[in-house]
């Protein structure tokens, strides 16, 4: 059994609100370069141009990647073997983000009621999703998920019936419908299977994963692919001014599902996917 001090997750949730608002992810940055060589647009290669040089300047200055400070999701993947001591681990998570969201003069969005209300200020309360895992570290990622790209994702519980072709259609109608509200490129997250209520999650992390690297089922890797190519060819573009370059990347996470359902998340990120990880 180790020990883990729950004060060492409120110092790495604190700096990672930090450096997730203020240095884009290098995969992120490799491929919106990479999307920026590849666009036909000029107006489009202008656009990306202008989000690199952003990006650059967040990080030379500390100053947010984006004015949204969006919803703060914090992803802890607890060991087993760990034993958390010196408080509430909730309590622990909102205090790195309070603190985090102060000391960095980020923005917060976050209002305490769902109407009308009163912004907290901070940016609390954070989105906990915990897990356990095997072994004796946490792994703790926070994500703060802007609001245009999360209003324009969408969830639906489709038949049997349908097939791939029903979820297929269910992405693209979600694109094309968001168009630029979502700031594209964009990376689709996109959680296939579970249950009404555990489908978003999936759609969530499969945002965490890296861009370039291959999902670890073949089958859902060749979907990710021609996903991405039926997605570009909308034409959309950077920023929705017209291009290729739509998407970056999509993701999926798959889980066992009811023979009856198939749940399906579409979770829309904006270029700029902010997120950061640390190990303790």
């Amino acid at each position: 059994m180790r020990v883990v001090s729950v004060h060492r997750i409120t110092d790495a949730v604190a700096e990672l609100c930090r450096t997730a608002n203020t240095l884009l992810p290098p995969d992120v940055y490799r491929a919106l370069a990479a999307a920026r060589a590849e666009e036909i647009s000029l107006v489009g290669q202008m656009t990306l141009q202008q989000i690199l040089d952003n990006a650059e300047y967040a990080a030379q200055s500390g100053v947010a990647l984006c004015q949204d400070g969006g919803v703060t999701l914090v992803f802890l993947d607890i060991g087993q073997e760990v034993h958390l001591v010196g408080g509430l681990l909730e309590d622990a998570v909102q205090e790195g983000v309070r603190r985090g969201y102060h000391t960095s003069y980020l923005r917060g969005s976050i209002l305490d009621r769902p109407f009308g209300g009163n912004n907290t200020g901070d940016n609390t309360p954070a989105i906990l999703y915990p897990k356990i895992v095997t072994g004796s570290q946490v792994t703790v990622t926070v994500m703060p998920k802007g609001g245009g790209a999360d209003n324009t994702s969408r969830l639906a519980m489709l038949t049997p019936a349908g097939g791939l072709d029903a979820v297929h259609d269910f992405l693209l109608e979600t694109v094309e419908k968001a168009g630029p509200a979502s700031c594209p490129p964009l990376i689709v997250g996109i959680g296939l299977g579970g249950s009404f209520d555990y489908v978003g999650q999936l759609a969530k992390r499969a945002l965490l994963r890296d861009i370039g690297t291959p999902n670890a089922d073949p089958a859902l890797y060749a979907l990710e692919q021609q996903w991405l190519r039926d997605i570009n060819q909308l034409g959309i573009g950077p920023q929705g001014y017209g291009g290729a370059m739509t998407a970056l990347a999509v993701h999926i996470v798959g889980h066992a599902r009811h023979i009856a359902s198939i749940p399906v998340a579409v979770n829309l990120q904006c270029h700029s996917a902010r997120k950061g990880t640390v190990v303790l």
